[in-house]
């Protein structure tokens, strides 16, 4: 069963080989279990109930609270010769009733269908004449309360699933789902834990950041300037953001839609589609965008201002690299954001929820200010115990200057202990910053020794750096109606002098990715074909299989069928068109090189044109004795960049010194954490070690230590 799911995997969606957990969730749903399985966006849920629908008879139900991404996903399955339909609001009566027929008579091997049709007692006895094997529940956390977006019309599916002639499997499908969350969905659509399939929450090819301290607005449009060729969507917290933003990105000639619920169904739809489509490059938007979104191509996500939870930004951030090609997740911090998301959980009906609510929101405060790797505190949010720093977001990557701040972090901390450990973050601020604010006065702060001891700096200022300790664990929150802040344990050591505070000061925008003028003629191939079919391009081929074309540059037609995303069906619909436009691209430039590394099943030969040795340029500066500091400053390159290929170099076989690399005094702190945490993984190592030394000190220690041994 399992060989005929592998032979299905090719033939329809052009891919020779499942991956990471979706080969685990199938198996799992074939031999007969209920499963729940929690995988990041973009990491291929969609295929962990497809192909079972094609496996078993009848039909399989899919259960989406996202009408547009029903759309998508019956457009995507239709065109690689799938048979499958939705039912949801926005079809007829008359609509509805005949999809219901044909799904009665087995027309579909798939019927997506929204969760607030379970409410009705007619549809039910309608599914009580299908032959239902397996009901998928997709955005499975709606139907937890701890969840961040509970949904009680979800409540609904266990009891459809126990009223069906013959009961069927149940697949519960996640990307944002805490501990307690997933313990949640387990007891409510009766599956057992021992059948989860959890393959990480870490998105290989997302790169996050955060910028505060920075003027927001600019940063964004030389950001979309720099990457105008890229779709991507930008994030406000309110209607009034969205429309002040759509206003000024239209003045500055950029191709821009917007969406919020404000608009009328059908402003919403004709924006939606002008993006879906890539006739808008960038949508703006509040969250009510994106989560039916099944756009595989979105290079970048910025978020003009901070979510109210962790959750909710890592679902919106999640939709960059869909494809699994280099995006990037950027968010525009504000000290305001959290006054404004405090609003919005203040304006919620749901008052049982607050304390819960703000808990989080002071969680996603925290991701924003802190300095450790963002991709590792995400992974810890979610409850992942082994984890590592990614290395390749804006803290892991980040070449600034750290600067000692100790004292200013003690005045602060001596500041909240002297007024009584009761007050919160901005009275603070006033008091450090010496202000003649009534409050000040009144309650006798102008009196203490700590007043007015940060008067150099604005109240903002040191409101920020207030948030920073607090992202530290140095300063801790009492959640009420008025947060206060208190001195943690963390914190009264380095007030004892007992440990030292280091903070990184702006960031520069970069390109998302390279031009690649292949790429852009295959693209235009793929938007005249979506045109003429009338479907979204990103439907046709993703950007990763564009990208995989370039690298392979296939002529005939069993090289296409190589090609990532290719498989029979699709070879017989679009193989000509884009082979012949390869063939007649390389014609006319036969000087081309593909910048694209290609898929790990390309061919020698084609991974060595493909590949750029870029850690070749970066040895050739080190043998002109350039230090690593100034290679990467005249290549443009993070320092860290520059350190992996000095270890890839030396992996390589070229003379490399690492003892001048590596301080000699650092030398005997590494054997001994080697010694006390072993040589499996980094991380443990690392916190045994001074922050001075970095993980490349530890790789560099490694590689060599292993090779002496």
């Amino acid at each position: 069963m399992f060989e005929q799911a592998l032979s299905l995997l090719k033939t329809h969606f052009g891919y020779s080989s499942f991956r990471n957990g979706q080969e685990q969730a199938i198996r799992s749903v074939l031999s007969g279990e209920n499963t729940i399985c929690v995988m990041p966006t973009g990491g291929g849920k969609s295929i962990c109930y497809q192909i079972p629908a094609l496996v078993l008879p009848g039909t399989t139900i899919v259960i989406s609270p996202l009408i547009s991404l029903m759309k998508d996903q019956v457009d995507t399955l239709n065109q690689v010769g799938i048979p499958a339909a939705f039912i949801n609001s926005s079809l007829s009566f008359s609509e509805a009733t005949r999809k219901i027929n044909e799904a009665k008579s087995g027309k579909y091997k798939l019927l997506y269908i929204a969760p607030e049709r379970l409410e009705s007692y007619d549809f039910i006895e309608d599914l009580r004449q299908m032959d239902i094997p397996l009901v998928a529940v997709d955005e499975a956390h709606c139907i937890s309360q701890w969840g961040h977006d509970f949904r009680p019309s979800y409540r609904h599916i266990q009891q459809m699933a126990n009223n069906l002639p013959q009961k069927p499997l149940v697949l519960a499908l996640t990307a944002t789902a805490t501990p307690r969350v997933r313990e949640d969905i387990c007891h409510s659509l009766q599956i057992d834990q021992a059948n989860s399939i959890i393959t990480g929450f870490e998105r290989v090819n997302l790169s996050f950041s955060v910028i505060k301290g920075q003027d927001r607005l600019k940063f964004l449009l030389d950001y979309l300037k720099k990457n105008q060729r890229e779709a991507g969507i930008i994030y406000a917290a309110t209607r009034k953001n969205v429309d002040q933003l759509y206003e000024r990105l239209r003045k500055e000639q950029i191709n821009v839609a917007r969406y919020h619920a404000g608009m009328g169904d059908a402003d919403r739809a004709r924006e939606q589609e002008r993006f879906l489509e890539d006739k808008a490059s960038v949508m703006v938007a509040t969250s009510a965008f994106g989560m039916g979104i099944d756009k595989s191509n979105i290079r970048f996500v910025v978020h003009f201002q901070m979510p109210k939870n962790m959750e909710s930004y890592y679902q919106e951030a999640g939709r960059a690299g869909r494809d699994g090609l280099d995006s990037e997740c950027i968010l525009l911090y504000s000290s305001q954001d959290v006054q404004v998301q405090r609003f919005l959980i203040d304006q919620s009906s749901d008052r049982s929820r607050m304390t819960q609510e703000l808990e989080k929101l002071q969680l996603m405060a925290d991701y924003c200010h802190t300095e450790n790797c963002l991709q590792e505190f995400i992974l810890k949010y979610f409850g992942e115990t082994e984890t590592e720093s990614c290395g390749r977001c804006g803290n892991c990557l980040d070449s600034r200057t750290r600067i000692d701040v100790t004292k200013e972090a003690q005045m602060v901390m001596s500041c909240v202990i002297r007024m009584g450990q009761r007050f919160g973050k901005n009275l603070t601020a006033q008091v450090l910053t010496g202000s003649k604010n009534k409050k000040v006065t009144e309650l006798g702060f102008d009196q203490l020794t700590t007043y007015g001891i940060m008067k150099n700096q604005g109240a903002k200022e040191v409101g920020e750096f207030i948030e920073f300790l607090i992202s530290q664990e140095l300063i801790a929150i009492e959640q009420g109606q008025f947060p206060t802040i208190f001195v943690a344990p963390k914190g009264k050591d380095v007030l004892l002098g007992k440990q030292q505070v280091y903070r990184r000061e702006a960031v520069q925008v970069k390109q998302v990715s390279k031009n690649d003028p292949l790429f852009e003629s295959l693209r235009e191939v793929r938007k005249s074909i979506a045109e003429a079919e009338q479907v979204p391009p990103f439907v046709i081929f993703s950007d990763a299989s564009l990208k995989d074309m370039c690298a392979k540059q296939p002529k005939t037609n069993d090289e296409f069928l190589q090609v990532s995303g290719v498989g029979e069906h699709k070879l017989q619909k679009y193989g000509l068109e884009f082979i012949q436009a390869i063939r007649t691209y390389l014609e006319e430039h036969p000087e081309y090189q593909s910048e694209v590394i290609p898929a790990a099943n390309a061919s020698k030969k084609t991974a060595k044109k493909a590949v750029r040795d870029s850690h070749l340029e970066t040895y050739s500066l080190y043998k002109e004795n350039l230090s690593l500091n100034e290679i990467a400053k005249k290549r443009e390159l993070s320092l860290q960049t520059v350190e992996e290929h000095m270890i890839q170099c030396a992996q390589q076989g070229m003379e490399v010194n690492f003892a001048e690399l590596i301080p000699a005094e650092y030398l005997p702190l590494l054997e001994q954490a080697v010694t006390e945490a072993g040589r499996s993984r980094l991380k443990p190592m690392k916190e045994l070690l001074p922050d001075e030394v970095s993980y490349f000190m530890i790789k560099a220690y490694l590689y060599f230590f292993s090779k002496d041994n």
